[in-house]
C-alpha cells in the first residue's frame, strides 16, 4: 500500500527563533519518497515555517486519514502557553505571549494519530525546547499516542543569541539519501552516533538532550483492532466493539470517569469516520457537557477539543431538522467554551438563523 510522508519544519521568525528548522527540508526533500516512507511508493506533503495552526491541523488530519503507512518528520521548537502550561510546536508567528493562539498544541498532533492502526505510524522528531518547555520535557517528554512509534531527540535551549541547526534530523536525512532505509531503531541509533561524532569534532559536550525511543502498545490493544475494522469499512463492528469497552469502563469507573469518557470520544471519532455527522456531533456535545459538569474549566484542552469537534461535525449535518435540533445545544456550549477560533459562537448563531428558513 502506498505510504504518506508529512514533512513539518516550523520555528518562529525573529528573535524567538532557537533553531533554523526549515534548513533541513532541502536535505529531506532530496530523499526518494519511497525511502522516506519505507514503502514502494509514497506521497509527500511539505510544510515549511507555516503560519496558522489550523492550516497545519488540516494537513495533519488529511495525512492521518491516509490508509497506508504514515511517517511524520517534525523539526522545530517547543513552547509552553502561559495560561495552561501546555506544550506547543511554535510556528512562524509565535511569540512567548501568543503561544496559545499562534502555535500548534502538541495534543492536537497526538489526537489526530491516536486511532491509526498499530504498526503503521512513525514520528521522527528533532526538537529544541525553550527554557520553560525544557523543564516540562524533563518531567514528561511529549508522546504521540499508544500506537505510534516515536524516534528522535529534544535538545535544550542553545546558547544565548545562537540559532541551532537540526543536526539529528540532518543526520537522518543524510543516512536516507543513500537510497536505503534501515529498520527505524537502527536509523535512530545511526543518527545519534553521527550527532555525537559531530559534537565531539566541534568540541561540544552537551549530548543529544532527551532521547525519544519507540513506545509500543500493549498486547491486545483494542485501538489497533478498531483501526483495522475502520480501514476495512466495518464501521458497525468497530462501534459495537467500542461500546462494549465504554460500558465496561462505566461499570468499573463510573460514567464521568476519564476511562469512560475516553471511550465516548473514541465512539464519536468512529461515527465521524463512518460519515454519521449527527451521531458524532451528539456524542461530542455529551462529552463536552460531562467534562464541564465534572468541574473542568472551559479552556481545558479536552473540553475545547470536544466542542470544536462537535462544531465541525454539526457543520457537516445534511439534514436541516437534525441540525436545528443540535444547534441550540452547540450554541449553549459555545457561549461557555469559545475556543481558539474567533467568531465561533457567531457562526453557530448565523447558521441557526439560516436553518430556520429551511424545510
Amino acid at each position: 500500500m502506498p505510504g504518506t510522508v508529512l514533512l513539518l519544519a516550523a520555528s518562529p521568525v525573529g528573535r524567538g527563533r532557537l533553531v533554523d528548522a526549515a534548513s533541513v527540508l532541502p536535505v529531506l526533500a532530496a530523499v526518494e519518497p519511497s525511502v522516506l516512507a519505507g514503502t514502494q511508493s509514497a506521497s509527500v506533503v511539505e510544510l515549511a515555517d507555516p503560519l496558522d495552526p489550523q492550516a497545519v491541523l488540516t494537513r495533519l488530519r488529511a495525512a492521518a486519514a491516509a490508509p497506508g503507512p504514515l511517517t511524520v518528520f517534525v523539526t522545530g521548537q517547543l513552547a509552553v502557553d502561559r495560561r495552561q502550561h501546555l506544550l506547543h510546536l511554535a510556528l512562524a508567528r509565535t511569540t512567548p505571549a501568543t503561544v496559545r493562539y499562534t502555535a500548534l498544541p502538541w495534543h492536537w498532533l497526538r489526537d489526530e494519530l491516536r486511532l491509526r492502526p498499530d504498526g503503521t505510524t512513525t514520528l521522527v522528531a528533532d526538537l529544541y525546547a525553550d527554557a520553560d518547555s525544557w523543564q516540562q520535557v524533563g518531567r514528561r517528554p511529549p508522546e504521540a499516542g499508544p500506537t505510534v512509534a516515536v524516534y528522535g531527540r529534544i535538545a535544550p535551549p542553545p546558547a544565548r543569541r545562537a540559532v541551532a541547526v537540526p543536526a539529528y534530523m540532518k543526520a537522518v536525512a543524510t543516512i536516507l539519501r543513500s537510497g536505503h532505509r534501515p529498520p527505524l531503531e537502527e536509523l535512530h541509533e545511526q543518527a545519534l552516533a553521527r550527532l555525537a561524532a559531530e559534537q565531539r569534532a566541534g568540541g561540544a559536550a552537551e549530548g543529544p538532550g532527551v532521547v525519544l525511543a519507540s513506545r509500543r502498545p500493549p498486547a491486545g490493544d483494542p485501538h489497533a483492532a478498531l483501526a483495522a475494522w475502520v480501514a476495512s469499512g466495518r464501521h458497525g463492528d468497530a462501534d459495537a466493539f467500542a461500546a462494549r469497552w465504554e460500558q465496561a469502563a462505566v461499570r468499573e469507573h463510573g460514567a464521568a470517569s476519564e476511562e469512560a469518557l475516553h471511550w465516548s470520544e473514541v465512539r464519536a471519532d468512529l461515527a465521524m469516520m463512518a460519515g454519521d455527522a449527527v451521531r458524532s456531533c451528539r456524542a461530542w456535545l455529551t462529552v463536552a457537557a460531562t467534562r464541564l459538569a465534572m468541574g473542568q474549566s472551559a479552556d481545558a484542552p479536552q473540553v475545547e477539543a470536544a466542542v470544536d469537534r462537535a462544531h465541525h461535525q454539526w457543520g457537516r449535518i445534511a439534514d436541516p431538522a437534525s441540525a436545528r435540533e443540535l444547534g441550540p445545544l452547540l450554541a449553549e456550549l459555545r457561549a461557555r467554551v469559545p475556543g481558539r477560533r474567533h467568531g465561533a459562537l457567531d457562526h453557530v448563531r448565523r447558521q441557526l438563523r439560516q436553518l430556520q428558513t429551511q424545510n
